[in-house]
């Protein structure tokens, strides 16, 4: 299989998992502590199919990020044993859960961008 293929076969794999693992966070998983509306952004893969890196966004204020955090990884167990079963995969991955605050980070740039006066060329101010 060429390189190509294979980063096809990982990508592949990734939206397959991120589709899954929405669908465990939407309703089977029953720890209270993932009663927060998530949202799966991006599921990574190491290129030998070991690792699976879960971006998940937790919605709403009301929420203990760490919290969720702890019933995710408390859940990771789960998750990974209903992956192999799903998606027919032959090793089991290790499932990894990352809060993604790219959004907010995303908010802070927007915020320093605001506070950085560009010089207007016309009026040379």
């Amino acid at each position: 299989m060429t390189f190509g293929g294979q980063s096809h076969r990982v990508e592949r794999i990734a939206e397959e998992i991120r589709n899954e693992v929405s669908l465990m966070l939407a309703g089977e998983l029953k720890d209270p502590r993932l009663a927060a509306p998530l949202i799966v952004s991006e599921v990574r893969i190491t290129p030998d199919l070991r690792t699976a890196r879960v971006f998940v966004r937790l919605l709403g204020d009301d929420s203990d990020p760490k919290e969720t955090l702890a019933g995710l990884k408390a859940a990771a167990g789960y998750v990974r044993h209903e992956l192999v079963e799903r998606l027919q995969l032959r090793r089991a991955l290790e499932v990894i859960f990352i809060p993604d605050d790219s959004e907010e980070y995303g908010l802070h740039i927007d915020e320093l961008l605001r506070k950085v006066q560009v010089k207007d060329p016309e009026t040379n101010t």
